[in-house]
């Protein structure tokens, strides 16, 4: 089993990776398969005009997550990594005025009216998994010429229709290369094992498995670049004020929070919380650029993009040890803990509710805080077992259907779970009850049991409780 670091830390836009990011790529994956020969193409036949119908969780909570935009943003050839999240309201101006969207490489624009071509069907859910999508090509008579269905499972990863079948009859499909991984660990008994065998530590092992399909430098590159990203959105939400878009007219607070703190540190006034409010301001900085539809980090899902980034500026602003080493060192374990729970569960707020986000992003930062703290593999293991049983049952409740309220302070209290996860244990000895593995598991058979109002459809919990204003 090999999921990449750069599989679950994806450089993109909020509000969401499953409800954004993914059918943004779902919608350049079309555009794809239209320039292909890949399909059967009628004789004469020319795509006029392009539609797409959103289903299940997409289609409950697409507005407030901006799938709609997305998708049309997608249609015009922009993607997740190249979108400029400044220039989002110019692109859909112009798709909604002349009604038509022309992608690069494409031979002419094609038809497409969002008020008309862009259906939110809450009626018919698909069947594979919860975050569906159809995308459909016509001819200038409206006679179907393709009909593609893909669906986004979590993180901004998207699979097609037969993908998704493929994966739940063999497992989930390789994402990257062909070749054997020395360490190829699909749970946590094997990683431990292995770490056991090996004399490696965690990040060591995951090393040696990104290093099967790319340098020593690319790699260090490519998770600098992650952290940098990480790092900006850190930065700018601590700059940014006003409200949020969306309509709830909730404000930004880690800037305000952040200068208050800052005046207290000046003037030395004794804060026994000190460390647990830096935690929850750089998390809440983070997830107000992502409701702001600003640039985040998939970590593993924009929901939960506030955790790793305040855990990783946490070691930095309190450990003297850290180091560039160091932070590469937190991805990889991290990374290696996300892989696990993805293979086995889910990090899919609408298939398993908030659990598989910002339990699964707590689950990670705690081993990377273990790990780069000194922690063995079992200490490691132990730290995510802790981080992830705290938030079994977590709802996806989102009120408005947007990406705020619980969302923004639920990950600055993943970010504290984490870090205290993380001390404990490291001042034990890596034994104790309950598995990583049995906890990942729970996580699983409690998200199939979790009722469909709460599993990001805002159809229950805080969604339907708070009044919204």
């Amino acid at each position: 089993m090999f999921l990449s670091v750069f599989d679950l830390f994806k450089i993109g836009i909020g509000p969401s990776s499953s409800h954004t990011m993914g059918p943004m790529t779902a919608a350049a994956r079309f555009l794809d398969e239209l320039l292909s020969d890949e399909w059967p193409r009628t004789t004469g036949a020319t795509v006029d005009r392009l539609a797409v119908s959103l289903h299940g969780s997409l289609a409950y909570t697409g507005i407030g997550h901006g799938t709609d935009r997305a998708v049309v943003l997608g249609l015009t050839g922009l993607t997740p990594m190249t979108v400029d999240p400044d220039a989002v309201e110019a692109v859909l101006a112009a798709v909604s005025r002349d009604k038509r969207v022309q992608p690069p490489k494409h031979p002419a624009a094609y038809r497409f009216d969002p008020d008309a071509d862009l259906v939110l069907d809450r009626k018919t859910p698909l069947p594979g998994h919860a975050n569906g999508m159809a995308f459909s090509a016509f001819d200038a008579s409206d006679r179907l010429l393709l009909r593609r269905i893909y669906y986004s499972i979590g993180g901004g990863f998207v699979v097609s229709d037969d993908e998704l079948q493929r994966m739940k009859a063999e497992g989930p499909l390789r994402t990257q290369g062909n070749s054997r991984e020395p360490y190829p660990f699909k749970n946590a008994k094997e990683m431990l094992a292995m770490a056991a065998r090996s004399g490696m530590s965690i990040a060591a092992m995951k090393r040696a498995n990104e290093e099967r399909h790319m340098s020593r430098a690319e790699l260090n590159a490519g998770l600098d670049k992650i952290w940098q990203a990480m790092l900006s959105c850190i930065e700018r939400g601590l700059s940014q004020e006003g409200i949020m878009p969306g309509g709830l007219k909730v404000k930004r607070r880690a800037r305000q929070l952040h200068d208050r703190l800052q005046e207290d540190w000046s003037r030395n006034r004794p804060n026994p919380l000190l460390a647990n409010d830096w935690l929850s301001i750089y998390a809440m900085a983070v997830n107000e650029e992502n409701a702001a539809g600003g640039r985040v980090v998939t970590a593993p899902t924009n929901g939960a993009a506030g955790v790793i980034p305040a855990v990783l500026r946490y070691w930095l602003h309190f450990h003297v040890e850290a180091d560039d080493e160091s932070i590469r060192d937190f991805l990889l374990t991290a990374a290696a803990i996300g892989g696990i729970i993805k293979h086995n569960a889910s990090i899919s707020g609408a298939e398993v509710g908030c659990q598989g986000e910002v339990g699964s992003a707590s689950a990670m930062a705690a081993a990377g805080l273990c790990a780069v703290m000194g922690g063995t593999p079992e200490q490691v293991e132990n730290a995510a077992e802790i981080a992830l049983e705290h938030h079994l049952g977590m709802t996806c409740d989102p009120v408005g259907g947007l990406v705020q309220v619980p969302c923004i302070e639920r990950n600055a209290l993943g970010s504290v779970k984490a870090v205290t996860a993380a001390s404990l244990a490291i001042k034990g000895d890596g034994t104790h009850f309950v598995p990583l593995d049995a906890a990942i598991e729970t996580m699983r058979q409690t998200g199939m049991d979790m009722n469909e109002r709460y599993k990001e459809t805002s159809l229950g919990g805080l969604a339907v409780n708070v009044v919204e204003c």
